[in-house]
């Protein structure tokens, strides 16, 4: 498949997409987000990606959303907009492989709601977040608003998003936005190590507890903790689990099929 904004390459299980708009710092447009629709779609159906890895092509993760493109919009098309890219940011939330953004840079607007989407977010010491929308006078429209608070608190988002500040690296790090930074030399093969770990973990496993952590986070404990039950006794008889098992008491690494 050929695809005008995005760029991918597959390696030992582990899918990168990368965005290739670097004359606007990969901001997201309508053309960009159909090629990500794509993209993912392909590595979701794909056997052999057992994680994806979404990183940015020049000094920049994503820039925001390309105001260019949004300065002509109405209400109503402003709402189809918003709602194709929210959709598309749910559906890589919610899908059965691992998902890591690799932020080599700039990530604000669009690019952190983005990255909110991601499983598990790892920056180099360069990349900056930041949702800059109150500073345009609008609203963030990719569901920042919903995910920002929910992992780094409320008192946290409200002053990222009332002042549209930029959060380096370290700060990132220190408030629970960002799992690890590292440095620029070592980001990329970090990021493939924390990929690696991932991909030779079982497949099954980590879609049901995917599965599970995405059902119960808006619920109680106690309607929580019996999804976890239904998920976790579908592993067993599962050939991941017998594997697993038998590999454990024979004191060797598992191997995994899917």
């Amino acid at each position: 498949m050929e695809l005008k904004y995005i760029l991918t390459s597959k390696e030992n299980g582990i899918e990168t997409i990368t965005f290739h708009r670097p004359e606007a710092l990969n901001a997201l447009n309508s053309e960009l987000l159909d090629d990500l629709d794509a993209a993912v779609s392909d590595a979701a159906l794909d056997p052999d990606v057992r994680v994806i890895v979404f990183t940015g092509e020049g000094k920049a993760f994503i820039s925001g959303a390309d105001i260019n493109e949004m300065n002509n919009k109405k209400n109503l098309e402003i709402i189809d907009y918003s709602r194709k890219g929210a959709a598309l940011f749910r559906r890589i939330e919610t899908l059965p492989k691992p998902t890591i953004a690799a932020v080599n840079g700039y990530a604000f607007g669009g690019g952190l709601e983005f990255a909110l989407c991601c499983d598990v977010i790892l920056a180099n010491e360069k990349a900056s977040f930041a949702l800059p929308e109150a500073t345009l006078g609008i609203v963030p429209g990719f569901n920042g608003t919903q995910r920002l608070p929910k992992i780094i608190g409320l008192s946290k988002a409200k002053e990222m998003m009332f002042t549209g500040r930029r959060v380096k690296a370290d700060e990132a790090l220190a408030m629970g936005l960002v799992f690890k930074v590292f440095s620029l030399e070592d980001f990329q093969a970090e990021v493939i190590r924390e990929a690696e770990m991932m991909a030779s973990a079982s497949a099954s496993a980590i879609s049901l507890i995917k599965s599970a952590v995405c059902a119960g986070a808006d619920v109680s404990v106690d309607v929580g903790k019996d999804i976890e039950l239904g998920y976790m006794t579908a592993c067993f008889g599962t050939e991941d689990q017998i594997e697993g098992f038998t590999a454990f008491l024979e004191k060797r690494k598992p191997v995994f099929r899917r």
